[in-house]
């Protein structure tokens, strides 16, 4: 940190932002990306920092509030977004100058977060964290590959060729494709840049005559050959982009940076609204929901054979939330087709469980204990699909106020499940009907209810989500997270997910794991409720039955049995 507010001298400024994205503005980033972590100490998947000459600020959303307090609260002031923004504690009357890395933000990002007239940002070509960050990893270097006809559903030819024509139909020349898991989507490619997700980082330029150009480093591209598109270097892109003048160029404002924007502007018209492909990606075609389901099988055995597990032998023994977490990752491991966790699993016990985003550590590391709850949150990724459930288990727990509070939670579930899907429905009006049950005994959860999902991709991915705020209307195909819960700061945490995809305009369940019985509270269920638990519990029942030993079988019929 000293080290850093040195060079404030010598770039004549007041202040930095540090943000936690990388230049292709992935949720996830390689530890070698990870400037806010190497400066904060925060590991969570959002927020910035900013530090001043005499203070140090970090913004996160709900779902981090507790986390990045525990991890960077000696050395930072932490505020929750959207509570506090900089415009709420930038308040001083002199004139503040703040650099930024150019390449790090999006001009719609920094114009929302940064609109203070007092603040001065003044943009710096190089990074002052890789200045003092002596001590990086190494960036991964392993080549991007091809996804199968099998596995992809529709070819690289049909995907160019809709882009094409919405480029025709507006009348836009470019398009220039910043975000790397659509490029993978219109590519039919997969990387390996990212440790949960199977991300190429690249660019891509795509033209109305349906002409593209990836733009990657050489040494992951030579597995890729083919005719539908030609390949270059990185480095390129700038000298490429610097030739085409006066053309309408679309760029998308959630992932083209303030440096590429920069770049274009000066000779060129720019359209900056959101890739189209975003849209196209989000709807899932049939073969991939054909393969999703397939992966949720796989998944939900391994996790449900893990559920029985963990029941029966967390009296016997000692099982930590790590060596549970590895134990489920062992089971996931047993099927050939699992890749690697879609995210860093969430592992909670007790009062570990009430951080909505926890990774449990040597330091934070408890032991499950008879009386408390556990909270496993938890996703792989297979060739054929990306899965993310999570599951909130009785460890003998008496209580009666928690045991009301989740059978609220799961009435929540079951009211998205149910929700009847009109022409313009969005997930803003989902997101309110899963809180009412909470709301009517004063209680809430600070994140949204449910998230888009990717297809062997990001496991959160837009533009639909389950949110307060979210009006992309619902459509047939896609697929989202169904994810209500509930927290009490240094006691314990409720969530129950799974996810779903839209058919006929109706909810349909993916995840195949039974819901812990042993804390629903019957008499608040109403007759449509019941009937909903047990219909689950059927389907799970049904589809897991014949993978099961006869052992097995004796544990899963008792988990589905009605209630």
């Amino acid at each position: 940190m000293k080290k850093l507010k040195q060079l404030f001298k010598i770039y004549n400024i007041d202040g930095y932002i540090v943000p936690k994205n990388d230049e292709y503005f992935n949720e996830y980033v390689h530890s070698s990306k990870d400037k806010l972590r190497f400066i904060s100490n925060f590991t969570g998947s959002a927020g910035f920092a900013i530090i001043l000459k005499n203070k140090n600020y970090l913004f996160v959303d709900g779902r981090y509030t507790v986390q990045a307090r525990n991890q960077s609260g000696k050395e930072f002031k932490v505020f929750t977004m959207p509570n506090k923004f900089p415009k709420n504690i930038l308040k001083e009357n002199k004139k503040i100058i703040i650099g930024f890395d150019p390449k790090l933000h999006t001009e719609r990002q920094l114009k929302f977060t940064f609109k203070i007239k007092n603040i001065i940002l003044k943009p710096i070509d190089r990074n002052l964290i890789d200045i003092i960050w002596t001590t990086k990893p190494k960036e991964l270097l392993n080549p991007f590959y091809s996804l199968s006809a099998k596995n992809s559903g529709k070819n690289i030819k049909s995907k160019i060729s809709m882009v094409k024509n919405i480029l025709l139909k507006k009348n836009i020349d470019y398009l220039l494709i910043t975000a790397p898991e659509n490029i993978a989507w219109i590519l039919n490619i997969r990387g390996h840049d990212n440790s949960n997700s199977p991300i190429p980082n690249a660019r891509l330029l795509l033209s109305k005559k349906g002409k593209s150009i990836l733009f990657a480093n050489p040494k992951k591209t030579y597995k890729i050959k083919n005719s539908n598109f030609h390949i270059d270097d990185e480095k390129n892109l700038k000298w490429i982009l610097n030739l085409i003048s006066t053309k309408k160029i679309w760029l998308d404002s959630l992932s083209c940076s303030i440096y590429f924007k920069n770049l274009l502007k000066r000779k060129n018209k720019i359209i900056e609204q959101i890739d189209p492909i975003h849209f196209l990606k989000s709807i899932k075609n049939n073969t991939e929901i054909k393969n999703i389901k397939k992966s949720h099988i796989i998944d939900g055995l391994a996790l449900t054979r893990f559920l029985f597990w963990l029941k029966k032998n967390f009296g016997k023994k000692k099982i930590t939330e790590i060596s549970a977490q590895n134990k489920l990752e062992n089971f996931r491991r047993m099927n050939s087709s699992y890749k690697y966790p879609s995210f860093n699993t969430i592992s909670g016990s007790g009062p570990n469980s009430a951080i909505i985003h926890y990774k449990a550590s040597e330091k934070t590391n408890r032991t499950l204990r008879k009386g408390e709850l556990y909270l496993v949150d938890s996703g792989g990724q297979y060739l054929f699909g990306t899965t993310d459930v999570t599951r909130t288990i009785s460890l003998k727990n008496k209580s009666n106020f928690i045991k009301e509070i989740y059978t609220r939670v799961l009435k929540g579930h079951i009211a998205v499940s149910n929700f009847k899907i009109k022409k313009n429905s969005t997930g803003s009006e989902v997101d309110k009907n899963a809180r009412k049950f909470l709301k009517k005994i004063k209680l809430d959860y600070p994140h949204g209810t449910g998230h888009g999902v990717g297809y062997f991709l990001n496991v959160h991915e837009g533009p639909q989500s389950l949110s307060k705020n979210n009006k992309i209307t619902l459509k047939n195909g896609m697929v989202l997270s169904n994810e209500p819960g509930y927290y009490e700061e240094g006691l314990f945490g409720i969530r129950i997910e799974n996810l779903v995809y839209i058919e006929k305009n109706k909810f349909k369940e993916l995840t195949i794991a039974p819901i812990d019985k042993d804390l629903i509270n019957k008499k608040i269920l109403n007759k449509d409720e019941i009937k909903w638990i047990n219909q689950y519990h059927k389907k799970v029942e049904k589809n897991l039955f014949k993978l099961m030993s006869p052992k097995e079988r004796v544990d899963l019929i008792e988990a589905c049995s009605p209630i």
